[in-house]
């Protein structure tokens, strides 16, 4: 999957911006779209950055462990960025009784499971249990915030938003289309939410990608929409075909469960 590009709108930039902290994430954010690694060089011209400049803050984060300088002069990104992502997936995730209802639920139904909510007004994976009936999905780990669009989990939590917040979210980040089936109008993407709502279940087959599907059921509805909390799985598509009812059933008293976890836990 090709690396997203991030555009900032200029209008929102704070006041108080510090340049060097701003452009050391953006030279993170260039090493960490180039597998293969990058020269200072080749960093600054992505960046638009003097070499000098570069060099500084290329410097700096190495020392600090989030860049790696290997012997052909190369930098790839360093481990610190695996420990700030296992920060990250224990923050999203909540307390273990979370992890081990998700984890139980791929075990029984043999199908990988997720949560999902907002996260900065983006629709984002938060937490995750793999199932070995489920085509791998390599993407689908905390984090990921693409393609609502085309997720049975995106649709659950964008169905809470009213038609015009629907449209503005589709509009601001894109309808990309993944696969051929993936639906890329807001007409259409409405139409199908409607029928999610009608059927008490939101799913997809073969939107996000070929041979497989999801479906998803709302965890907790909340005024504050970054509260609100969304449970789906993925299957194959064949199964999801043939067993929407048995998969919604699942879903829905796995979500019940889910639901009295958070509220034991005093979360919402």
């Amino acid at each position: 999957m090709a690396a997203e590009v991030v555009v900032r709108d200029p209008l929102a930039e704070p006041s108080d911006l510090i340049r060097s902290v701003s452009r050391a994430l953006r030279v993170l954010e260039s090493v960490g779209h180039a597998p293969k690694g990058l020269t200072v060089k080749q960093i600054a011209r992505r960046c638009e950055l003097t070499v000098a400049t570069t060099y500084h803050l290329v410097r700096t984060l190495a020392y600090e462990g989030y860049v790696i300088r290997r012997e052909d002069g190369t930098y790839v990104v360093g481990l610190e960025i695996a420990d700030r992502f296992r920060e990250l997936v224990v923050a999203f995730r909540g307390p273990s009784a979370i992890a081990e209802t998700l984890h139980r639920a791929a075990v029984d139904t043999g199908y990988s499971h997720y949560l999902a909510r907002f996260v900065g007004g983006r629709v984002a994976i938060t937490a995750a249990a793999e199932g070995p009936r489920t085509p791998h999905l390599e993407e689908l780990i905390p984090g990921f915030d693409e393609g609502a669009h085309a997720t049975a989990l995106g649709k659950a939590l964008l169905a809470t938003l009213n038609p015009d917040q629907r449209f503005r979210y589709l509009k601001e980040w894109g309808m990309r289309a993944f696969t051929s089936a993936t639906l890329t109008t807001p007409d259409a993407f409405e139409a199908d939410v409607c029928a999610g709502e009608r059927r008490g279940m939101q799913m997809e087959i073969g939107q996000f990608r070929p041979g497989a599907a999801s479906a998803a059921v709302l965890v907790t509805a909340d005024r504050d929409m970054e509260r609100r909390l969304a449970l789906g799985c993925a299957l194959p598509a064949a199964e999801l075909m043939t067993s929407a009812r048995v998969v919604r059933a699942r879903l829905m008293n796995t979500a019940r469960s889910l639901a009295e976890v958070l509220a034991g836990d005093g979360a919402g």
